[in-house]
């Protein structure tokens, strides 16, 4: 395994403003440097996002206030109240940017569908865990890699058993995920192992995605990802590439039909390298 750094790199403060890298700052720069440039380098506003963007993070915080109950030891939700906590999240992201609704969308058909993923959370087996939460949205940060800034992660749900501690990150997809969508998903939930073992290094990792599909009929899905170390290394390697990269400056557009989505398309548009 790659060997750990006692202090974090100074040199991503006068690159980004921070002194550490997060997991979709190193997963934007794979996708598009130039869009990696526009957020983090030039902090440019977001001025539009996916509705299926927004629709992800308000499940997410309907969610959270869920398991932070179940960390407080309050009474279960109903899903009204999880519905409540949905909307002021979308809210929030509508102050920030518009939010561009797909054909066919409007508020009442996400709403119905809000209720109809969140009834499904509620009655699944994941709303329950076996074990203890012990974190819902945990924010770890730590160094992992030599030379690179520290990694900083949010978590969304750990839970604890006598064996094992289970690190859990919730993903809404249209449909179930298929035998290589896990593989594809893999580096995030391999970053925060990193991290997230040395909150107990005396017991074992399970890394689980949670997929709430989308549909007409949602179902919950769990997927295990093997916390395999070679694959973490690999990771980590990776990860390093792409810092390197970063203080290098190789920033480029990477054209792509999820352009249209941008939310720094007209800033791309009028980029002259």
């Amino acid at each position: 395994m790659i060997a750990s750094c006692s202090e974090p790199a100074a040199s991503a403060v006068p690159l980004t403003g921070r002194d550490y890298l997060s997991f979709t700052s190193l997963s934007t720069y794979r996708r598009c440097p130039l869009a990696w440039r526009f957020r983090y380098v030039d902090h440019l506003p977001e001025d539009r996002i996916r509705s299926s963007l927004a629709f992800g993070g308000a499940i997410h915080a309907a969610i959270e206030h869920w398991f932070r109950g179940t960390l407080a030891g309050e009474l279960e939700p109903g899903v009204d109240e999880l519905l409540e906590a949905f909307w002021a999240a979308w809210h929030d992201r509508q102050e920030e940017a518009q939010i561009d609704y797909a054909q066919g969308e409007n508020a009442s058909t996400i709403h119905s569908l809000a209720s109809r993923v969140l009834e499904a959370f509620v009655a699944s087996g994941i709303a329950r865990p076996a074990g203890t939460v012990i974190g819902v949205e945990e924010e770890l940060r730590g160094p992992v890699i030599p030379g690179v800034p520290n990694l900083l992660v949010r978590v969304d749900l750990l839970v604890e058993t006598d064996e094992r501690l289970i690190v859990v990150d919730f993903k809404t997809a249209k449909c179930r995920w298929g035998p290589t969508s896990a593989e594809e998903q893999a580096e995030q939930l391999l970053l925060y192992a990193t991290l997230a073992k040395r909150l107990v290094p005396e017991k074992s990792l399970q890394l689980q995605y949670v997929v709430l599909t989308k549909a007409k009929s949602p179902a919950v899905q769990v997927v295990t990802v093997p916390a395999d170390a070679q694959r973490i290394d690999r990771t980590l390697r990776a990860a390093r590439n792409v810092w390197q990269a970063m203080q290098a400056g190789h920033v480029y557009p990477v054209p792509s039909p999820a352009c249209r989505w941008c939310p720094f398309r007209r800033p791309c548009q009028n980029w002259r390298g």
